[in-house]
């Protein structure tokens, strides 16, 4: 019934020749060395080169290729300027395209999961889809009842290529670390591999949906459809119109740029608390800035929309208050309290002693956004960042490499990190600081 299944083959072919490309032109570049090309030069074609096939192969696969390319994509902006500039394109592509479905398996879904009569339900249906991702694709329709409405259909046999593809690209994550400087590509891809089976659950999607549309309902800032419909791989709910974050970033103006980037903020750090539930999926293609209620299009106006709930982290109690009160105490300059917090939460294994003063200037810079008023989020200062801790001659490096993330906090990193390089993409001005106080528990010191 599937294309995907009868493309499984040339699917594991592509990823597979990923690896025999790389190790080709490791070979090719050391030629280029004894050939008298600086080892710098060399690096850095040999980078660019590897980049291209990846982003290539990445960008023409569906499945877990294409969730890993789209968790990729968002921190772009921490590669380097000769890599990320010639394939940004190709990465923020990533972050909203697919290829579709052929249209007559979309009607066999739809027929398995709504019934045989399930054209009765809508009074139109856009057979070309309206936006694709990795586990399916959204079209765009008018439900019975006459509202718009986007119907996302997933891919027939999606879990088994998510499985295979990450299970592929697992087998040399370590041939990808050198694109993204300063992070750890293994532990991104076992996460997506342990998130597949809530993500095919559009149950637990919708729930999670509904949950957030109750709480922002009279929001002013965040938009999230409401649910219309759900059953096992068919999720309906409320269209809404808006500029993709993605085109924001391309081409916005700067009050879009801002605008998008604090409300993107708000969202992050206020969800939590008020749904119990943390947005695990910040990547450019899950956002739009919609304009606001304003008759004038005030620019403080404009909304945040927000979709796809399928990756959640379940925070009943919001945000844990360790992270304010270490983030607080950071700034304070408390070197010893923040090394008891880190070491009582497990970011610092009882086996392991570390220098708090040194610990507290590894984390200063990182920091540096909640330390302002307002911060100007840039590819530079991330880029900067990202270099700090991959050089293996830093101290930040060698102490990075000492410290531990508890599996409570690996979704939280992994979100926290990846917004930061949305709005470094948004090349956003933020207030931050002013974020963290109204929403993050533990931030501002109780009397």
């Amino acid at each position: 019934m599937s294309d995907l299944p009868r493309k499984a083959v040339t699917r594991t072919a592509k990823l597979a020749a990923l690896p025999l490309g790389i190790a080709g032109r490791a070979t090719w570049g050391l030629g280029k060395r004894i050939g008298g090309k600086s080892a710098e030069i060399v690096a850095r074609e040999l980078q660019q080169r590897t980049a291209e096939q990846l982003f290539k192969v990445l960008g023409e696969l569906k499945g877990g290729a294409m969730k890993f390319g789209q968790a990729l994509s968002v921190f772009e902006s921490a590669l380097p300027e000769e890599v990320a500039g010639p394939y940004r394109a190709a990465l923020t592509k990533l972050q909203d395209a697919a290829p579709p479905m052929p249209t007559r398996t979309v009607h066999t879904v739809l027929a398995e999961r709504l019934g045989e009569d399930w054209r009765e339900l809508f009074l139109e249906f856009e057979d070309k889809p309206a936006a694709a991702a990795s586990i399916g694709q959204v079209h765009r329709a008018v439900w019975q009842d006459g509202r718009e409405v986007a119907v996302k259909v997933q891919y027939p046999g999606a879990g088994e290529a998510l499985l295979s593809d990450l299970t592929q690209l697992s087998r040399f994550a370590r041939l990808l670390g050198p694109l993204v400087p300063g992070m750890d590509i293994k532990p991104l891809i076992t996460e997506l591999r342990d998130r597949i089976s809530e993500e095919l659950d559009y149950g637990l999607e919708a729930e999670a949906q509904r949950a957030h549309a109750e709480e922002f309902a009279d929001d002013p800032d965040v938009v999230v459809p409401g649910v219309v419909h759900q059953s096992d791989q068919v999720l309906v709910t409320e269209w809404i119109d808006g500029i993709p974050l993605s085109e924001v970033i391309a081409d916005g103006s700067r009050e879009q740029r801002d605008r998008a980037g604090q409300l993107l903020a708000r969202f992050l750090f206020s969800g939590p608390g008020r749904t119990g539930l943390l947005h695990a999926d910040p990547h450019p293609g899950n956002f739009r800035l919609l304009p606001g209620a304003d008759e004038d299009g005030r620019p403080d106006s404009w909304r945040l929309g927000v979709l796809d709930f399928g990756t959640v982290d379940r925070l009943p109690g919001g945000l844990p208050e360790t992270i304010g009160s270490c983030l607080r105490m950071t700034l304070e300059g408390e070197a010893e309290t923040v090394y008891e917090l880190l070491r009582t939460e497990g970011f610092v294994k009882e086996s392991v002693d570390l220098d708090p003063d040194a610990v507290l200037e590894y984390l200063l810079p990182i920091i540096e956004p909640a330390q302002v008023e307002s911060f100007d989020f840039t590819r530079e200062w991330v880029r900067t960042q990202a270099a700090r801790i991959a050089d293996p001659r830093s101290p930040a490096h060698q102490l990075g490499k000492k410290l531990n993330l508890p599996p409570s906090y690996l979704l939280i990193h992994r979100v926290t990190l990846s917004t930061i390089g949305v709005l470094c993409q948004l090349n956003a001005t933020v207030r931050l600081r002013e974020e963290l106080e109204e929403w993050l528990p533990g931030f501002v010191e109780e009397e």
